[in-house]
């Protein structure tokens, strides 16, 4: 994998030259800090470094206006008092002399990036431009953005290398007005955006960046609103959005693109948004768009005037577009009642125009969990003074998230696989290692004694390769691995016992095919069991779930992203294990995909378990896939059947009090 870094030093030039609060975070400062936090983490030398060009001004006109265009390059002439009468026609914006210059590379940066990926040059990349561009409309400036830099990205993309369908993400904390207006009325680019609204009290102040709006004419529901109502919205409440909203309308759309409107005013720390995600919820955003369009994702920087916040907010974007595993989220995975009155909201105002959203239904579920209290405050704007006491609580709060994040270590290798018998026909990326080594003889001898079958040459020998790789896992010098054994079952049950005995605090368990949970394993909360393949939809406990597998595209996306990520994220495993048993039934996109999504709830520590009938094609891919590259499409999306849904309905109405995740709409009877 490649992934494209697309900058240019001569951006920084554009500064205010006047004074004028709402618009001095908007400086400098913001890409130097980014481009020296990726230097220090050795990421921007991984990458392949690209230097911005400028757009032309025909590719400007893709978006803008000609008389628009022409007006910003006049302003390369002007006087500073010239420049600040004409910024101040405009809402929160500045101009500078070399802003014309700055605002073709940011925009040029983002042609250059879709370049690189459709052409194959790259697979994936981030532009770090200035200034940013999703307020921007066809023939004016605004909050601080120039030229709509995403958005000509996309219709450049459509235009010049034939692209159909294009999803444009946009989780920057103000709502991209720009890139709504500019495409609403055109199925050909799905656009999403979550913003900070309070109820139409946050800049832009606008009626249509509320749920309701969802395009015009040809483009009805595909633009997706997802206002937030309330500030402090965390990494429960995006992970919650983007498992309940965008993926499930994002894998029906089936894009062959994604653009990423990265502003990170939306992170903690950040004195704009307010929010409190952490870093490295954007690396779990970013592997979640990844699992689409092939892995071909352009992110473009917004917003984002916090330094620290938004320094280490790139780097875990760009950590992920690498492919390296993402840092376990920290903090409760309960979203808040205030993002759950939202997620229902759009849900809702969505259902009409997408089968995988009205299929799932939305039944509200008393929730056990106490939520904290959510202020309403008044209207603020781009750029307005904050109360020190609470930004100094913030940059505390901001600094010791950081130091444990910082205490997070990448395991050396990523992925290691571990076979009982030589497969001359499997293809691997060339740095997944074979694992030659086994557990220590009596150490094997020992977990053997639990069940005869392990006692067999080839499963003792496979028990012992598969220990060996666990404890690589738990020790921290592997990140993840897939292992064949002859004995999946009582391999399992090994895999389970020694996990929780080597230092595993929570296991969670996917199992697949003919795998039942081992009877006389303790229910303490350690280890949550689900199986897929089950006879019928039934929590047997809190941490014993079953579920049918699906027949269908829609169905069996359904199951994962309603069902298996959230009790993956709620549970917050120190291992995830997935064993794919006899007949497991999946084909080998579904396996991939699965295991794909499931790379991010233990930080990437993830074991697969496979049936030694199963062929090195799945190993092959499967092996790809934890080693950061993108799972094969599933194929055309087909609805879910009716028993499907009801088995799903039935689930999220058992457990849905214990794991908060499940839920899709505001429980009744909470303040």
């Amino acid at each position: 994998m490649r992934t494209a870094l697309v900058y240019h030093e001569e951006m920084t030039a554009a500064r205010l030259l006047w004074d004028d609060p709402e618009c001095e975070i908007e400086r400098p400062e913001r890409l130097t800090a980014a481009v020296e936090r990726l230097q220090q983490g050795g990421l921007e030398q991984r990458c392949l470094q690209l230097a911005a060009r400028e757009a032309s001004e025909a590719e400007l006109g893709l978006v803008h206006s000609p008389e628009y265009v022409s007006l910003l390059r006049g302003t390369q002439a002007l006087s500073t008092e010239e420049l600040q009468a004409l910024s101040g026609q405009y809402d929160a914006v500045y101009f500078h002399p070399s802003t014309f210059h700055c605002a073709r590379l940011a925009a040029g940066a983002a042609l250059q990036l879709v370049d690189a990926v459709l052409t194959g040059t790259a697979h994936n990349g981030f532009a770090l431009v200035r200034p940013p561009g999703h307020h921007s409309q066809r023939a004016a400036a605004n909050g601080f953005c120039v030229f709509n830099n995403v958005a000509i990205a996309a219709r450049y993309a459509q235009k010049q290398h034939g692209v159909r369908r294009i999803l444009i993400v946009d989780w920057d904390v103000h709502h991209g007005q720009g890139i709504q207006y500019i495409f609403e009325d055109d199925p050909s680019v799905l656009y999403f955006s979550w913003h900070r609204y309070e109820h139409g009290r946050f800049w832009p102040y606008l009626r249509e960046s509320d749920a309701d709006a969802v395009g015009l004419g040809p483009g009805r529901g595909f633009t997706v609103n997802l206002p937030w109502n309330q500030v402090g919205m965390g990494n429960a409440d995006y992970m919650a959005a983007f498992l309940h909203v965008l993926l499930p309308v994002a894998f029906e759309f089936d894009p062959e693109l994604v653009l990423i409107s990265a502003g990170f005013d939306s992170a903690i720390g950040d004195p704009e948004g307010q929010m409190q995600a952490t870093p490295e919820c954007f690396a779990h955003l970013t592997q979640l768009l990844q699992v689409l369009a092939g892995g071909r994702v352009c992110a473009v920087l917004e917003g984002g005037y916090h330094l620290e916040s938004l320094s280490q907010s790139v780097c875990m974007v760009v950590k992920a577009l690498l492919g390296d595993p993402a840092p376990p989220l920290l903090g409760p995975m309960v979203p808040r009642h205030s993002a759950l009155e939202s997620i229902q909201s759009v849900r809702a105002a969505q259902a009409p125009h997408w089968t995988s959203l009205w299929q799932q239904g939305s039944t509200p579920t008393l929730s056990l969990s106490t939520f904290l209290p959510e202020r309403r405050p008044s209207a603020v704007s781009p750029g307005e003074p904050k109360c020190k006491a609470a930004e100094a609580q913030t940059s505390a709060v901001l600094s010791s998230l950081l130091d444990q994040l910082h205490l997070y270590a990448t395991p050396p290798v990523r992925t290691v696989i571990a076979l009982t018998a030589p497969a001359a026909a499997l293809v691997l990326p060339p740095d997944v290692l074979h694992q030659e080594g086994s557990a220590p003889r009596e150490e094997t001898q020992a977990w053997a004694r639990l069940h005869e079958a392990l006692t067999q040459d080839t499963a003792f020998t496979a028990l012992g390769k598969v220990l060996h790789l666990l404890n690589g896992i738990l020790d921290g010098q592997v990140s993840s691995g897939i292992a064949t054994t002859p004995a999946a079952a009582p391999t399992l049950e090994v895999v389970l016992r020694q996990g929780l005995s080597h230092g595993a605090q929570r296991v969670f368990c996917v199992a697949l095919g003919q795998l039942d949970r081992p009877p006389d394993l303790a229910n303490d909360g350690r280890i949550l069991w689900l199986n897929i393949r089950g006879k019928e939809a039934a929590a047997l406990s809190t941490f014993h779930v079953s579920v049918p597998l699906s027949g269908t595209t829609g169905g069996f996306l359904s199951c994962i992203l309603a069902l298996v990520l959230p009790l993956a994220y709620g549970f917050q495993p120190d291992l995830v294990l997935v064993a794919l048993g006899p007949a497991h039934g999946l084909q080998d996109p579904q396996a991939a995909l699965l295991a794909a999504l499931l790379r991010g709830p233990a930080g990437g520590r993830v074991l697969v378990l496979v049936e030694q009938e199963c062929t090195c094609q799945l190993v092959g891919v499967l092996a790809r896939v934890l080693h950061g590259e993108p799972p094969p499409s599933l194929g055309p999306f087909s609805m879910a059947s009716p028993d499907d849904l009801q088995a799903l309905a039935h689930l999220r109405g058992q457990l849905g009090a214990q794991w908060e995740m499940l839920q899709v709409a505001a429980p009744s009877g909470v303040p």
